[in-house]
């Protein structure tokens, strides 16, 4: 049997911008990108912490500090709104329990924040509430 299970995520990721005419996709900074073990034109899904919007578009490389909606995904978020970006990758069951998910972490400007976040002994629950109070 295959999983589905989380890949990479940025968690709380600020909204720099949102631009319609454009044909979509969202513009991430190089580091963010470097940080989450993502590439260019992979799928990612979308979770906006502020409306509860849930979409999925592609990654395209944008300016530092960046993240930007383009498109018809420009008309799910706003400027300054905190959204995840989560990509999912499928393993083998025989992976899964051994597979571990990059989760990066980021200041209000959108710098890779220097809690290590791990998902092993809710190691990550502590990593996040430590961000969530630094903002």
């Amino acid at each position: 049997m295959r999983l589905s299970m989380l890949k990479s995520k940025i968690h709380r990721a600020t909204v720099t911008g949102a631009v319609l005419d454009y044909e979509g996709s969202i513009s991430i900074c190089p580091n963010l990108i470097e940080a989450a073990g993502l590439r260019p034109w992979e799928e990612v899904h979308i979770y906006d912490v502020n409306n509860g919007e849930r979409f999925s578009t592609y990654v395209i490389v944008g300016a530092e500090g960046e993240v930007c909606l383009n498109g018809a995904a420009a008309r799910r978020v706003q400027a300054g709104d905190l959204v995840i970006i989560a990509n999912y990758c499928t393993v083998d069951e025989s992976e899964a329990e051994s597979h571990r998910p990059k989760v990066v972490l980021v200041d209000s400007k959108n710098r890779p924040h220097p809690a290590e976040a791990s998902v092993a002994g809710g190691a990550i629950c502590d990593a996040l509430r430590i961000a969530s109070t630094s903002r």
